[in-house]
């Protein structure tokens, strides 16, 4: 499993990214600013940082310039308020792997985090995920119901691509909003039944359960009576 970096200063944000990148399986560490961040990164126990600029003790460029200084290429990907064209050039050509900018969808950012840790093409995990008849494949971003396609909007494919990701696993409201809306969600929000529904439509309604008083979760069709 992947170690992930997390330096930013922001509690909510991070426990956030944290929350979510565990849930797909990585390993994270937070930080809350730059020194630290630094000295982490440098150590070689992580693969990736995601990296703020705003720090309290030096900004997340000093960070970046000092890790190309010394001949670290770890991946780093931006995740700033700081919105404009300015900053994102400054921080593109200073090194960085990528840049986003807050307020963000976690599911981007993971379909980020995960291509800047695409591995080599000879050991890279599959790019379509599957099960019982049901296909994405994150490359084309197609959604396949034994071999034939079905059109999902973007956020119907983020939330089926979460299902397919946990097979069987019970999926709660809360664990959905926040991998596929972002972390400035509303708790009170019933748009993850809305789009169950829709999937429920698109896919078949005998593969999204629901589990009452806990959420969803993805079955086969096979077992169903």
């Amino acid at each position: 499993m992947a170690q992930i970096l997390i330096v930013e200063d922001e509690e909510r944000i991070s426990a956030f990214i944290a929350k979510g990148l565990r849930s797909a399986g990585y390993v994270p560490t937070s930080v809350t600013n730059g020194r630290d961040g630094y000295h982490l990164a440098q150590s070689g126990d992580f693969e990736l940082v995601i990296l703020d600029l705003g720090l309290p003790d030096q900004d997340g460029f000093t960070v970046l310039r000092r890790l190309r200084d010394a001949r670290n290429d770890i991946p780093v990907i931006i995740l700033s308020a700081r919105n404009t064209t300015d900053d994102t050039v400054a921080g593109l050509e200073g090194g960085a792997d990528d840049y986003m900018t807050k307020p963000f969808r976690f599911e981007e950012l993971l379909a980020r985090v995960r291509l800047r840790l695409r591995p080599d093409p000879a050991r890279t995990e599959s790019l379509a995920l599957s099960h019982d008849g049901l296909t994405l494949d994150l490359r084309t971003r197609r959604a396949l119901i034994d071999g034939d396609e079905v059109d999902l909007s973007a956020r119907e494919f983020a939330l089926t691509e979460a299902f397919l990701r946990n097979p069987g696993q019970v999926l709660s409201r809360e664990q959905l909003l926040s991998r596929v809306w972002g972390y400035d969600f509303d708790p009170g929000s019933n748009v993850v039944d809305v789009y169950v529904r829709y999937l429920r439509n698109k896919l078949g309604a005998e593969r999204f359960a629901t589990v009452r008083g806990m959420g969803y979760r993805l079955v086969s069709q096979r077992l169903q009576p």
